[in-house]
């Protein structure tokens, strides 16, 4: 008869080691995956995360301009842009700002028409002045700034009150049945996934998983957005929780 683990080890064992998303890490991973970085997307979501971006593109950004941080190969921040198009707001300036250089580099690849204006910068020291966008967003980006509440203090410091706060970001499935699965396609197939698209050792979607298991989400996120200075914060989860959409406003 197999033997059985007690809860205590049972806990022990499905907890996360401390993650370690220093700024030079982080950089170095993405960097290295850069140039197959929507593929993966694009594999691993099963090609929900155009749709949720596109979910998010429809939000009211206001009148702009609008700022996509995190913005990595620019996907949301060209969704926003498309958006506006569409509802008959070719003005609407966007900018895409991230803090690794070849992500950057793809997007200004992807960038023919020269939409959208793209900065280097850190999430937890944006190079815009206070009150600049009437909307922010990010997208499965949030997760990776090192210090999520001076990220988010940085989000609200460039947003202008009343101005709109998009996060899509990854999280938890609760239906008892789905999440044994979601634990072993994220914490499993992912990573392997990775290494073989990729083609990294030190693979950033290693990292995923375990970044994405010790991350707040749903009501926990809320009260640090909260706590950053929003209010009105609401969330939808997407493809059975396996991602959430958050949505706030600058006090």
């Amino acid at each position: 008869m197999p033997a059985t683990l007690p809860p205590s080890a049972v806990e022990a064992a499905d907890s996360a080691p401390p993650i370690d998303k220093s700024t030079d890490r982080v950089q170095r991973m993405f960097g290295a995956i850069a140039g197959r970085y929507d593929l993966m997307n694009h594999v691993m979501t099963g090609g929900l995360d155009v749709l949720w971006r596109r979910l998010i593109a429809q939000a009211d950004v206001g009148a702009g301009p609008a700022l996509d941080c995190c913005t990595g190969t620019g996907d949301l921040a060209f969704a926003l842009r498309r958006s506006a198009l569409k509802r008959g707001r070719p003005d609407l300036r966007v900018v895409g700002a991230d803090f690794t250089h070849q992500m950057l580099t793809q997007a200004l690849r992807k960038d023919r028409r020269g939409e959208i204006a793209w900065v280097e910068g850190d999430g937890e020291a944006l190079p815009f002045a206070d009150d600049t966008f009437t909307a922010v967003s990010v997208g499965f980006g949030l997760r990776n700034i090192a210090d999520t509440r001076v990220g988010l203090k940085e989000l609200c410091r460039v947003l202008a009150p009343g101005g709109l706060l998009l996060i899509l970001e990854t999280s938890k499935p609760t239906n008892p049945i789905l999440t044994p699965l979601f634990k072993l396609y994220f914490r499993g197939v992912v990573p392997r996934l990775g290494r073989w698209l990729a083609g990294n050792p030190e693979s950033a979607y290693d990292y995923l998983p375990a970044s994405a298991a010790v991350f707040p989400d749903g009501e926990e996120l809320c009260d640090l957005f909260r706590e950053a200075g929003f209010e009105q914060c609401s969330f939808k989860p997407l493809g059975f929780g396996a991602a959430t959409f958050y949505t706030a406003r600058k006090r």
